[in-house]
């Protein structure tokens, strides 16, 4: 594959900023990079020239970067990753983060991110709430996302932390969330192994679900996702590191080296993300 052909042509759908004082106050992920051997930017304080200079290396051009809100405090507020996006527009999308815990604060806090920070999704990870999507907490969220035409980020599949899995089963919980919210989009992030097929499966039964190949180097990708984007799938499936777990220069080149058709790699590195999140 000529790597130079898609330099500055990828969008990483799935990243937070490399702050100490984040991952000192998310223990159970520090854990899982020492356990994995990876994360080692999360070791280091990196400012937003430093990470444009890795997306850089790599050829990624933009960075959908996050926020973060667990039970009793907040890891990285909406504020904070506005100051990435303010200094490099071109470069980092924002992605609100909420207070599950109090819905009216919650959906106020998510319009105020995406009509005056300019942020194109919402995220909040199930695992860290203990608290499956379909849950009651999440449907004004659900509402509000519909209004404001932004996707839904989560995570699918077994959790890496040592936390329970069950809230990142695809089926059932976000099969009923598609039901009830039809046009609400859906980003599954990290795969949903070992429940990838079920995740390729709400794909297929849903027109606004998808999955963002995050925390998985693509040569470990499963043999069902890569056919998947090979046929049916090729505008279902995004281009993600989880950056700073993975190194975006190891991600973009073992993801050029798939055995997938350069429509499905254009389509996987830039187009499908582009066209989700209205970049």
């Amino acid at each position: 594959m000529n790597e130079e052909k898609y330099k500055g042509q990828i969008i990483d759908a799935w990243a937070q900023p490399s702050l100490l004082s984040m991952f000192e106050k998310l223990p159970e992920i520090l854990s899982l990079f020492k356990r994995s051997g990876s994360g080692g930017y999360a070791k280091k304080n990196l400012g937003p020239d430093e990470i444009v200079e890795l997306m850089d290396r790599a050829g990624v051009e933009k960075l959908l970067l996050r926020a973060w809100c667990r039970p009793g405090q907040w890891v990285c507020t909406n504020e904070q990753i506005y100051e990435y996006t303010k200094k490099y527009p071109d470069r980092f999308v924002g992605i609100a983060g909420v207070n599950l815990e109090k819905p009216v604060e919650a959906v106020r806090e998510l319009k105020k991110a995406i009509l005056d920070y300019g942020f194109k999704g919402l995220f909040v990870l199930p695992w860290l709430w203990k608290l499956p999507p379909n849950h009651k907490l999440y449907y004004p969220l659900f509402v509000e996302c519909v209004e404001l035409g932004i996707p839904y980020c989560t995570q699918v599949g077994h959790t890496g932390p040592l936390m329970p899995s069950e809230p990142g089963r695809p089926v059932p919980y976000l099969d009923e969330v598609a039901l009830t919210f039809p046009e609400l989009k859906i980003v599954g992030g990290h795969i949903g192994f070992p429940w990838t097929d079920e995740m390729i499966g709400l794909c297929m039964k849903h027109q606004n679900i998808y999955i963002d190949t995050s925390a998985h180097l693509p040569s470990h990708y499963p043999k069902q996702l890569i056919e998947y984007m090979k046929t049916s799938g090729r505008s279902k499936v995004l281009f993600g590191t989880n950056f700073p777990h993975l190194e975006f220069k190891k991600c973009a080149d073992q993801a050029m080296e798939l055995d997938l058709p350069e429509s499905s790699l254009k389509r996987f590195f830039y187009s499908n993300a582009k066209r989700v999140f209205n970049i």
